[in-house]
């Protein structure tokens, strides 16, 4: 899946491996590498794993420490240029060949649902800031994803989004309307689905936060992903597996049918 300016999942990963191979090669420790370059250890072996974006100076002080030649400042434009954190390549690469996608999230419009704006805006409000080269970098990354919807064959797409996700103005009242109604063309596609999940429900089987379920290519394995401010991780083995896709079978019980999910969604914009 190629996501805008050459850059591609996995561009991360195989940085990694590039720098461990010259850095192996030169007999240079983990330890030597942080020191010479202002990163830690730990740092420099996530670096190495895929894990962590090389930022600052340490492309061009360790490809001349490690007597690269410019091969490590070559890949890593590949790096910047992917537009998608490091951490997240394994999920995309699980994403773009999934025979089914299902969401549900409590705190901002999913990035399969963004538009160019709201999407701006969500980049803009990281901590850390990221800065205007890796904004744009996401943004089309972002954008790119959303060619999956009209892929052949279709996946089956579904989201359960809290209310709160369609009031909280990210970019501004105007941005969020035109977000809204985007969705709602989104939600028309035959082979999407989009509920809202009511604010007065006394039971809730989305308590522990938002998750994503992917049914593999072809649909012989299933996957959970977690994202959350410490981490993020798959689930695949049961009983794990089994209790998420049960608990979202019961969020999208629990939410508005799609027809009144829509009627909603046209409410929350009319009043923008």
């Amino acid at each position: 899946m190629n996501i805008g300016n050459n850059g591609s999942p996995g561009a991360a990963k195989a940085f990694g491996r590039l720098l461990r191979f010259h850095r192996e090669r030169a007999k240079v420790s983990q330890e030597a590498l942080g020191r010479e370059t202002g990163y830690s250890k730990s740092q420099v072996a996530m670096i190495e794993r895929g894990e962590r974006r090389p930022r600052g100076n340490f492309v061009d002080v360790a490809d001349e420490l490690l007597g690269a030649q410019g091969a490590l400042v070559e890949v890593a434009e590949e790096v910047r240029a992917s537009g998608v954190a490091a951490w997240f390549e394994d999920y995309l690469e699980e994403e773009a060949r999934a025979a089914a996608i299902h969401k549900y999230e409590n705190h901002v419009i999913p990035g399969l649902l963004q538009i160019e704006p709201y999407a701006r805006a969500v980049f803009g409000c990281a901590c850390p800031p990221l800065d205007s080269d890796e904004i744009e970098a996401g943004v089309t990354a972002r954008l790119a994803r959303q060619a999956l919807f009209h892929r052949k064959p279709m996946p089956l797409v579904s989201f359960v989004l809290e209310k709160a996700v369609l009031t909280r103005p990210l970019g501004g009242p105007p941005v969020l309307k035109r977000n809204l109604l985007h969705i709602l063309d989104i939600a028309r596609l035959r082979n999407v689905e989009i509920q809202v999940m009511p604010e007065d429900r006394r039971t809730h089987a989305g308590i522990d936060g938002p998750f994503t379920l992917l049914d593999t290519a072809e649909r012989r394995s299933q996957l959970v992903y977690v994202e959350g401010q410490g981490g993020r991780y798959f689930l695949s083995e049961q009983p794990d597996l089994g209790d998420v896709f049960a608990r979202y079978g019961i969020l999208r019980a629990q939410a508005l049918t799609p027809e009144d999910s829509a009627e909603l969604i046209e409410e929350v914009a009319r009043e923008l």
